[in-house]
């Protein structure tokens, strides 16, 4: 029977691609959602409007893809601590049911496809998505080294806002710089409510983050960062010429972030997560602005 405990699962390509499903997180959206929208915030601006489809699709898509080659990696760099994290334990690199070189070839093979789609692009769209892959492959060993993989994580999550305008507009002007930092600044703000939640688990394993690096302080800080995120997107509506509808956005995910504080204000561990997921619907308030706004330009 002991022998037994340690054969490989069963070797059945549906049961192959369920954990590899699992391992891409292709069943729970949230991260694919929280790249999407400031991907599409850059396009649309890049765009003054609805973006070529095909552009669209190829972003759509090659964040989908390189969200999951993201999650493989990071999961295969934390295949060690994963076990002991609460939240973590059953991923299929932490329980052995996925072995580490599978999820790399995984990675490989999203990365593959998501840079074939890039190919369809300019030159220099083509030359940046290379800063792309060196991001998403570095980001999750950052946590061994810094208090700030959070910060890295939204350098990576953001990428594809100057490569929207590159690819939109044949060059990065600054405004798309402006959008990135604002989408670093939120993307950090975002992730801390995520490592809030396992910052008892990180302590006790010595894993670093930006939620351990705040201590006592870390509402203090989450405040000053959403404060500097829309503080950016005023600078960048203002630049872009965006009208009432932006601002409108711009009120309602306001709206939602005081939501955050509201219901984070004990540090408990779930209103945390639920904190972390609602950033979707921040960042579909922006969105859903600066759509409408674009395309109601010059009517009434």
């Amino acid at each position: 029977m002991g022998y037994e405990r340690f054969e490989p699962r069963p070797a059945a390509w549906h049961d192959r691609l369920g954990l590899y499903w699992k391992l891409m997180r292709a069943d729970r959206p949230i991260g694919w959602l929280l790249l999407l929208w400031p991907t599409w915030w850059g396009l649309w601006i890049a765009a003054e409007g609805v973006p070529p489809l095909w552009i669209l699709f190829v972003f759509s898509a090659g964040v989908w893809l390189t969200r999951g080659a993201g999650c493989v990696i990071n999961d295969y760099a934390d295949r060690w601590l994963d076990p002991h994290v609460e939240r973590t334990r059953e991923r299929p690199l932490a329980t052995g049911a996925v072995r580490g070189r599978e999820a790399l070839a995984l990675f490989a093979v999203l990365m593959l496809a998501a840079f074939a789609l890039v190919l369809t692009l300019n030159r220099l769209t083509i030359l940046m998505s290379f800063v792309g892959v060196v991001l998403a492959a570095t980001y999750p060993y950052l946590k061994r080294y810094t208090h700030l993989p959070q910060v890295y994580l939204g350098m990576a999550f953001g990428w594809g806002i100057p490569m929207a305008f590159a690819a939109v507009q044949g060059e990065v002007p600054p405004i798309a710089w402006v959008l990135y930092a604002t989408n670093i600044l939120w993307s950090t703000a975002y992730d801390t409510w995520y490592a809030m939640v396992d910052r008892e688990d990180d302590l006790k394993v010595g894993s670093k983050s930006t939620a351990i690096l705040f201590g006592d302080m870390d509402l203090v800080i989450q405040g000053v960062l959403y404060a500097l995120v829309f503080l950016g997107l005023l600078l960048v509506g203002r630049q872009a010429g965006l009208g009432t509808w932006y601002w409108a956005g711009l009120g309602v995910a306001a709206l939602l972030v005081v939501r955050q504080f509201w219901i984070c204000r004990h540090r408990e561990r779930e209103p945390c997560f639920r904190a972390f997921l609602d950033n979707h619907w921040v960042g579909m308030a922006v969105f859903a602005g600066i759509a409408a706004d674009l395309a109601l330009r010059g009517q009434g």
